[in-house]
């Protein structure tokens, strides 16, 4: 237990403080520019977000083979690892600022834009596009350092970012006027800095791993490796990201304040279950080195350990949540919103009593991310956010439940995803820990 909360610590961390800078950067344009300017970068923003979750997916499935690699002291396979983990990266981010450089128009029509906000969104797209390059960089580079156990530095050069980030924002937007293209700038500069940081302290602390090797070639097996783990994980972490969208449509249908209900309470939702979804990624890294030293008691005794915390971390947030529910509406919406709120408790109120429930399936994801089997992540995936998607169209069209329904498809859908992964486990436990695959050059 203590070295998986050493190791999982900075990545909660870092994750809260990137959570707290969103709500600083929308408070810093909601005051400054205006609503306009507020639902221009709102709407970006979701793009980005899902523009990023294919970046982090792929450093995350390159992480888990690093870390593979590291346990079984594979010195030459974890740098080619890392070189055909870099090429893959580098050049899926080529290709995105292809596409949405050439596609600009096309995304701002995709996305309803407002006419009266096409320019501005244009504007600030323009710039924002221009900081992929740099969120590669970190995240490739923060995967690789937390395969080798460091999860301390990448939260500083988070941290760094995210301060930076604001004070630019304030600078660009407040003080020198420059509109939605100011706070776009600031957050691809932030990007930038915190990128080429890692990317530096990364060659100078582990030379022997990036330097220049005549050993070290370019092979279509350890491309092929990297392509199985990432884009599996690129592809879960995307239908995580579609679901949501699917079921925001279904929120917006039962109209304004059912939306701003829901808007508030799932930024309440983010900060509730953030940390055991990083203790799942930390069990992930901490199951695939052992795994790759062949270490099966040490695993076991990992999982039974990773479960305890994250029940027990899942069960205690719930209690605060359900307790303080309506006070934790209250700091996002005008106490003279009550029907705003009695809906954003309600919400709370049921989704918010099975926290320990995704804090499962954020083990499962990691554990089969980590044993090899990425593919059964994304199924657990599907399994999660297809229910909830389809008892949440079902379940909202009876009287009796409406939007409820919504707000019960959510804990089903992590019950039964939790249940296909639990049972699964228990029936492929002896082929889960063969080491064939581990094997192979």
């Amino acid at each position: 237990m203590k070295t998986m909360l050493r190791f999982a610590v900075p990545m909660i961390l870092g994750n809260l403080l990137q959570q707290c800078y969103n709500i600083a950067d929308t408070l810093i344009v909601g005051k400054f520019l205006g609503a306009g300017a507020l639902a221009a970068v709102g709407s970006a923003f979701s793009l980005m977000t899902f523009l990023t979750s294919i970046l982090l997916g792929l450093a995350m499935g390159s992480g888990t083979v690093f870390s593979i690699y590291f346990g079984r002291k594979d010195q030459l396979g974890l740098k080619e690892g890392i070189l055909a983990s870099f090429i893959l990266l580098g050049a899926v981010t080529v290709l995105l600022n292809v596409i949405v450089f050439a596609g600009i128009d096309w995304i701002i029509w995709v996305l309803q834009t407002p006419a009266e906000l096409v320019a501005m969104m244009r504007e600030y797209l323009i710039v924002i596009f221009a900081g992929l390059a740099g969120i590669f960089l970190y995240n490739f580079f923060a995967s690789l350092l937390r395969s080798l156990g460091n999860s301390s530095v990448p939260l500083l050069f988070l941290a760094v970012s995210a301060i930076l980030n604001i004070i630019l924002d304030l600078w660009f937007v407040a003080v020198l006027n420059r509109g939605v293209a100011g706070a776009a700038e600031a957050t691809v500069i932030s990007q930038y800095v915190s990128g080429i940081g890692i990317a530096v302290y990364a060659r100078i602390k582990f030379p022997d791993l990036l330097k220049k090797d005549r050993e070290v070639r370019f092979r279509l097996r350890r491309m092929k490796e990297i392509t199985s783990f990432s884009a599996l994980t690129c592809l879960q972490q995307s239908i995580m990201n579609l679901g949501i969208l699917a079921v925001q449509g279904l929120v917006n249908s039962f109209g304004t304040t059912v939306m701003a209900a829901f808007a508030a309470a799932v930024k309440i939702d983010a900060f509730a279950y953030l940390p055991v979804q990083d203790f799942g990624n930390a069990f992930s890294i901490f199951t695939a080195q052992n795994y790759g030293a062949k270490q099966t008691e040490r695993i076991q005794k990992g999982i039974r350990t990773a479960v305890l915390t994250s029940v027990s971390f899942g069960v205690l947030i719930s209690i605060c949540v359900f307790v303080f529910a309506e006070p934790l509406m209250l700091l996002f919406i005008d106490a003279k919103e009550t029907a705003v709120i009695a809906e954003g408790v309600r919400y709370l109120r049921i989704e918010g009593a099975f926290y320990f429930l995704i804090g499962v399936l954020f083990l499962l994801y990691g554990l089969y991310r980590a044993l090899g089997r990425p593919g059964m992540s994304v199924v657990l995936t599907v399994v999660s956010l297809g229910i909830r998607v389809l008892l949440a169209y079902t379940l909202s069209a009876i009287p009796a439940l409406g939007v409820g329904g919504i707000w019960w498809s959510v804990p089903i859908g992590w019950f039964l995803a939790d249940a296909f992964g639990v049972l699964y486990y228990f029936a492929k436990r002896n082929s889960l820990f063969s080491w064939g695959a581990a094997e192979k050059p």
